[in-house]
Order: C-alpha cells, then sequence, then structure tokens
C-alpha cells in the first residue's frame, strides 16, 4: 500500500477542484469545467494542459450541434493521484487537534 502524499500537480486551488469535478463523473466539457471555476479560457487551458502533461487528465474533442466540444476526463493514473492527494489531506486534518 502506498502512502498518502499531497500531490504538487494537484494541489493548486483549481487543479484540485477539476480533478474533485472529474472524480465523480466520467467526463466533464470544458465549458462545464470554465463556467464552474469562474476562470478565463486561457486560464483553465493551462491548468488542463499541467494535469494532461502529469498522465491524470485525458482531452479528446467531439463534434456537439455543430460545433468542435472538448472534453476531460481522469486517467486511471490521475484517479490514483487524487484519491492519494485526498488521502493526505484527511490524514493532515485527523492529526490537528479541533479539527
Amino acid at each position: 500500500m502506498s502512502l498518502a502524499v499531497l500531490d504538487p500537480v494537484i494541489h493548486a486551488p483549481n487543479r484540485l477542484q477539476i480533478c474533485c469535478m472529474l472524480a465523480s463523473v466520467d467526463t466533464i466539457d470544458f465549458a462545464t469545467l470554465r463556467e464552474a471555476l469562474d476562470v478565463s479560457e486561457s486560464v483553465l487551458s493551462k491548468h488542463i494542459k499541467t494535469l494532461e502533461e502529469a498522465g491524470y487528465l485525458k482531452v479528446s474533442k467531439s463534434p456537439s450541434e455543430g460545433r468542435l466540444r472538448t472534453w476531460t476526463a481522469l486517467t486511471s493514473t490521475g484517479r490514483k493521484a487524487v484519491k492519494g492527494h485526498l488521502a493526505a489531506l484527511k490524514a493532515m486534518m485527523e492529526g490537528v487537534p479541533g479539527v
């Protein structure tokens, strides 16, 4: 069993929120993520690229309603990383008296 550790790739607030949103679904489209995070397209693109380069996120494009839509999904590596990161956060909280 691996130790729960904070993952610096996931730890940035927007990337953590992206990963948590994707952890409960198969895919989410770019526009939904952008609206949920309330960030610009360029900011979201940068976070998605960072997660994709780490092997945590898969990006695909498909036509929908006459437009090309971008879809994101966690990879199995990404799901494991998110679980480990959240376990590390939980362990930190449990180690703090009064929390």
